[in-house]
């Protein structure tokens, strides 16, 4: 590690085979927290490389957790880089559950929050649920309720050991890429949420090598998903485009509308407004609009109204309140 620390101080990259090989020792707990935390910070100081990437991407693939039996659902996960520094609320959890009330798969793979107050595993973990890496369990929860959640340390020895000096540092990291591309099940349909274009980019250039059907999702202002607070991007394997929230049949929000609070049981608060359809129409119409992503990736005929009349009525009809329910007797 001294070595390669030495030549990242000196502004040279890694191959993908190096960068695989590194990330493979850390999780086999080769580096102390130190040493991982001056690697980790030079990629605060510098764009990490399309074969850095790749690199750390094998890697985590090759540890993950057998889980193989799940990508039969064929299911789609809705995430987000993180990192945004924008605390929002718990958005791509509540869209993955409302997808689930619409009669979707959906394998969510999340983690605690690191950089803000609550993580898809805070608000799971303030509704009781008790995370498990058991395939069978996880599979009657697809069964059920039409959603699973993987919490992402049970699945991959590497994201455990780095966890402590990830939220010690308490800032954007590389892992925070990379946590959308590792969901264990390798996902063929996923919506990912990136919190810059030049991050949109490089996975835009990494699905391209891929069979996966993916929406990339990107607001200008700097959300790493739909916020409808402005103008936002999204790509796919169709088109790349900038649409604003009064295209798609939405009105524009403000900053404020979208926070998350102050702490896990505020998050939590507002997931439960959003669930009982008594949030605030700027909560819901930002789950509504990320769901609709998810629905058109899984339909790209339908039209994004149609996707988001589906989303909206799994709210309305108390569908989802019911599928959350469900899931709560499965999983705690």
């Amino acid at each position: 590690m001294k070595q390669t620390l030495n030549r990242l101080f000196e502004h040279q990259y890694l191959n993908r085979a190096e960068a695989k090989e590194i990330l493979t020792k850390m999780a086999a707990g080769e580096y102390n927290d130190s040493q991982i935390a001056a690697f980790i910070s030079v990629f605060l100081m510098r764009s990490i490389s399309v074969d850095e990437f790749l690199g750390f991407s094998d890697a985590l693939l090759d540890l993950r957790a057998n889980v193989d039996a799940l990508a039969a659902y064929n299911p789609i996960d809705i995430v987000g880089t993180g990192g945004d520094n924008k605390n929002t609320f718990n958005i791509s959890t509540l869209s993955c559950f409302v997808v689930a009330a619409s009669g979707y798969k959906v394998a969510k793979h999340g983690n605690y929050g690191a950089t803000s107050v609550s993580g898809a595993s805070n608000v799971m973990e303030q509704h009781g649920v008790k995370f498990t890496a058991d395939v069978s369990k996880l599979e009657e929860s697809l069964d059920k309720t039409n959603i699973a959640y993987m919490h992402a340390p049970l699945f991959n020895n590497a994201l455990k050991v780095v966890a402590p000096v990830r939220k010690a540092l308490g800032v954007r990291t590389f892992f925070n890429m990379l946590g959308p591309v590792v969901n264990p099940i390798k996902p063929k349909r996923t919506v990912l949420g990136v919190f810059n274009l030049k991050m949109a980019r490089l996975y835009s250039y990494m699905y391209q090598q891929t069979d996966v059907d993916y929406s990339i999702v990107h607001s200008l202002d700097g959300y790493d998903e739909i916020s409808l607070t402005g103008d936002f991007k999204i790509i796919n394997k169709f088109e790349e485009k900038i649409c604003s929230p009064e295209q798609i049949g939405f009105t524009r929000c403000l900053e404020k509308d979208l926070d998350g609070g102050a702490t896990p049981e505020d998050a939590s608060r507002i997931f439960d407004n959003v669930i009982n359809n008594v949030a605030t129409p700027a909560q819901k119409n930002a789950v509504i609009a990320n769901a609709a992503t998810a629905i058109q990736t899984i339909n790209p005929k339908l039209s994004f109204e149609e996707c988001a009349t589906q989303a909206r009525e799994s709210i309305d009809s108390g569908r989802v309140k019911e599928t959350l329910e469900r899931f709560l007797v499965l999983n705690t």
